[in-house]
């Protein structure tokens, strides 16, 4: 499983990384097939900001629980902002 976005591309780009975002994209997607284009920026990107999502997610809990942040529910959404008295 991959930990970060960066873990794909970037400067530690690793091969092996991206054969496995490509073919996990393919066992969700049996009948999928693109162009070098699409694969590219659909289907490894879309991985990519599934990751990012996900270290968002945990950072948002991370923030909430410090009492940084509050989370503010309104028609069935979550809504992140700073909380509204911060400790000094």
């Amino acid at each position: 499983m991959l930990t970060s976005g960066r873990d794909i591309v970037g400067d530690g780009e690793s091969d092996d990384q991206l054969q496995a975002t490509i073919l996990a994209y393919l066992r969700e997607h049996p009948a999928a097939a693109d162009t070098l284009d699409a694969i590219a920026e659909w289907w490894v990107m879309r991985r990519i900001v599934h990751v990012e999502v996900e270290a968002v997610e945990r950072v948002l809990a991370r923030l909430t629980d410090a009492g940084l942040v509050e989370v503010v529910e309104s028609t069935g959404q979550r809504r992140y902002r700073l909380k509204a008295s911060l400790p000094s």
